[in-house]
């Protein structure tokens, strides 16, 4: 006998013999999931459907019921896309022009990351207010432990999951799928059953049998080189691994070999840790056209660096290195680092300490993308004031200029991101 869910009421019962009833007995709904074990499972992955995209028709219904890609210009990638796109083969990652070939009459829009990050703060909140064990894997997804909340929201855990993507739904205007087990392995497996709007479980029971045929690839960490080093060894499925024993799955590949070992087999014992906190903020932008002078590319780097230090002050983070990207005309990807004194938040030290990383690098060169950002990512206020930065030497520079900023931030909070632009960000000629 399972025990079955109504998704559009939260009913929870168990069926007869012959299975779940067809229509949900309390509200007539035909969304009815089931599983044998649907009253225990309290581990949960909730990630949210095509998000960058979902955002960009809930904000312009008049392109609802149409393809949708979220990325660059001709020059740049597929940030996302919708399912309708998706539906013409278009994929995150795509290169643009590749994507508007498949799909000609898709409506492109250009990134607002400021507005998902509010957007994925809001649905955060949702997620707290019924557990404190939310672990954030990205703007948009996140794993929960419901374990002991039933008497708290008067019912089990699947309950308060169908609940909460009601509520997402309703509240913020976008979908999620839900993944339900006994680990966090299995509950972002399942996640991706049944998508979109989507609710599936894997229990102890059946995870042997459902793991056994899927492509080894599947287990978390098995990346491109790690599928061919299996497939070498005669490994293409997860149950391939089970002739294996776990010391000689270590031997073989290291720590990751313990994962295998234990993963393949539906075990993870790790446990899902609240906060999750960014590893790194950063913006970057593809050109419509290769760039290669310097001035023009300082210009770009500035407006970076405010977009970054506005994401920083917005979630009360510092960041204790910047880090420079490009990728020039080529598609060579370069990556420099330069360790700050003092974490900052600041846009202008972002700006002084990756421009002498960009002055070495802009030797005539072409580059198609510039980036920059920081890590070593820690709250305001741990370790250094809110004034600390680069600058603090200097009879009081960086006080300064954080007042300064944080002026102009009250600005633009009140008439908008344009209200206020610095000269350099301007380029040659006050473009």
């Amino acid at each position: 006998m399972t025990t079955f869910i109504c998704r559009d009421c939260a009913t929870l019962a168990d069926g007869s013999p012959a299975g779940p009833p067809d229509r949900c007995p309390a509200c007539g709904g035909r969304r009815i999931f089931s599983h044998a074990e649907l009253r225990s499972l309290a581990i949960a992955h909730i990630d949210c459907d095509a998000f960058y995209a979902s955002v960009e028709k809930r904000d312009n219904p008049e392109i609802a019921g149409r393809p949708v890609i979220v990325g660059g210009g001709r020059r740049g990638v597929v940030s996302a896309c919708c399912y309708i796109a998706r539906i013409n083969g278009v994929r995150s990652a795509m290169p643009m022009f590749q994507a508007l070939k498949l799909c000609p009459k898709a409506v492109v829009l250009r990134p607002d990351m400021d507005k998902y990050q509010r957007v994925g703060g809001q649905i955060r909140a949702l997620m707290q207010d019924l557990t404190p064990l939310v672990e954030p894997l990205s703007i948009d997804e996140a794993f929960l432990d419901l374990t002991g909340t039933e008497s708290l929201h008067r019912g089990t855990p699947a309950q308060t999951l169908v609940r909460l993507v009601k509520r997402i739904e309703d509240a913020i205007g976008v979908t999620a799928s839900i993944g339900l087990s006994y680990n966090k392995f299995l509950a972002k497996v399942a996640s991706d059953l049944d998508k979109p709007r989507g609710f599936a479980a894997i229990g102890q029971a059946d995870a042997p049998d459902f793991l056994k045929h899927k492509p080894v690839g599947l287990i978390w960490g098995v990346g491109k080189s790690l599928r061919g080093r299996l497939e070498q060894e005669g490994v293409t499925t997860v149950g391939d691994l089970l002739r294996f024993d776990e010391r000689d799955l270590t031997a073989r590949y290291g720590a990751m070999g313990g994962r295998l070992y234990h993963f393949s087999r539906g075990r993870d014992d790790r446990k899902v840790t609240p906060g999750g906190e960014a590893k790194s903020v950063s913006a970057e932008t593809t050109f419509e056209d290769d760039m290669g002078n310097l001035e023009d590319l300082t210009a770009v780097l500035w407006r970076l660096a405010e977009k970054v230090s506005a994401r920083l002050k917005r979630k009360g983070l510092t960041g204790g290195t910047v880090v420079l990207k490009l990728k020039t005309n080529r598609f060579r990807q370069l990556t420099r680092s330069k360790r700050l004194e003092r974490p900052t938040q600041l846009a202008d030290t972002i700006y002084r300490a990756s421009l002498p990383l960009l002055e070495k690098e802009a030797d005539g060169r072409m580059f198609r993308l510039l980036g920059v950002g920081v890590q070593t990512i820690q709250p305001l206020g741990v370790d250094v004031p809110s004034t600390g930065d680069l600058l603090a030497g200097q009879a009081g520079g960086a006080e300064r200029i954080a007042k300064v900023e944080e002026a102009m931030d009250k600005v633009r909070g009140k008439f908008g991101d344009a209200a206020i632009k610095k000269g350099r960000s301007l380029g040659p000629g006050g473009r």
